[in-house]
């Protein structure tokens, strides 16, 4: 079997989609016996990320025009090379197919991660949901078959894009290789040294913007002496918050940690105390998972998709209420017996969201369909 893949967010983005390309890759080179992966990438890689070199085929575009306008090759001219390489399906990635593979011999797939422009569309300018709407529908109801990444996005592509449920599967995300490792104390320990953290900490990580909603943990641990430790880039979202931190002195009680390597996030995971996600809406919350594996007890928003990533032993809280959130954090952090029964049970859960099982259900889906 020979799958092509649109890999400009595998090549271009540090975070988010690009993992998420990366991990299919790695995923179904390990576990799936899929001959050739073909990565149809419109200029040289800006991010430092090894792909497995078995089995892959990055495809540029040829002939000068499309070289001069890369961009739109990615909408408009892959096909003659898609067509060129016999490929059996052409899957893409990050909620974009191209034009006119609708009348080619390849089968095609999409993955749609969330619908957060249409759910929530306060948090996007207008001519960007305007862009989204139009490449999302027009992807959806052109290509052979849906991937969702949660129940709750599947949920939001019938609703919104008004695709029948029969044409939609859910195949949830794992997380990086590197979170499943148990890591030393003393390694873990040398991050705490390395970011000035106490012994315990709250810990949040995502991107510093609205949506993620970390001003709610700032506001819960104020007048308290619990620590938190923000990773993440940082949008204008990240000045009303550290305004707020300045204006009631609590710069010694909340740390941010930026350009943090895969190698030491996951010991940081491991430092951290509990895990706190308040966030208001995610496609799926990749983070929640990392968490799992590590071993820490998660307190998050109780709606949307999160108690799917999250499962039945995290705690559930609304998004909105300081109070309450502080309420969980004193729970966790006065009864470590309860910290460890959840971290083992949250481990556990997290088994399905394995490689193996993420490998498995894409090639059902790509065997399905050739």
């Amino acid at each position: 079997m020979k799958i092509g893949y649109d890999a400009k967010r595998i090549f271009h983005n540090k975070t988010g989609l690009g993992n998420y390309g990366r991990d299919v890759i790695r995923i179904l080179t390990d576990f799936t016996e899929i001959e050739s992966f073909y990565l149809f990438n419109t200029r040289q890689p800006t991010v430092n990320r090894s792909i497995p070199d078995v089995k892959t085929t990055i495809v540029y575009p040829k002939g000068w025009f499309w070289k001069k306008i890369p961009a739109l090759w990615r909408i408009l001219g892959q096909w003659k090379q898609i067509n060129e390489n016999e490929l059996n399906c052409y899957h893409g990635l990050s909620g974009e197919i191209p034009i006119k593979l609708k009348k080619q011999r390849v089968k095609t797939i999409v993955t749609i991660h969330d619908l957060i422009f249409l759910s929530h569309p306060h948090y996007y300018k207008i001519w960007d949901r305007i862009i989204y709407k139009l490449k999302f529908n027009y992807a959806v109801h052109s290509a052979d078959h849906v991937i969702a990444i949660s129940e709750q996005t599947k949920k939001d592509i019938i609703h919104f894009l008004k695709v029948k449920p029969t044409k939609i599967s859910v195949v949830y995300q794992g997380c990086h290789n590197a979170f499943k490792q148990q890591f030393l104390e003393k390694d873990v320990e040398a991050i705490r040294r390395r970011y000035n953290l106490p012994n315990k900490f709250i810990l949040n990580v995502g991107t510093i913007q609205e949506r993620k909603n970390a001003l709610t943990i700032v506001k819960a641990i104020k007048d308290t002496t619990y620590h938190l430790a923000l990773v993440g880039g940082e949008k204008g979202y990240a000045k009303k918050l550290k305004k707020y931190i300045a204006d009631h002195q609590m710069e010694r009680q909340v740390t941010f940690v930026k350009n943090i390597s895969i190698q030491d996030l996951p010991k940081l995971y491991q430092a951290a105390t509990v895990f706190c996600y308040p966030s208001y809406c995610e496609g799926f919350g990749i983070p929640l998972i990392e968490a799992l594996f590590s071993k820490l007890p998660i307190i998050v928003t109780k709606d949307g998709c999160f108690p799917e990533a999250a499962g039945p032993h995290s705690i559930y809280i609304n998004p909105d209420d300081p109070k309450e959130i502080l309420e969980k954090i004193e729970y966790l952090y006065k009864n470590p017996a309860i910290r460890a029964e959840m971290a083992s049970k949250g481990y556990d859960f997290a088994q399905r969201f394995t490689d193996q099982k993420v490998g498995a259900d894409l090639l059902a889906i790509y065997n399905k369909l050739r």
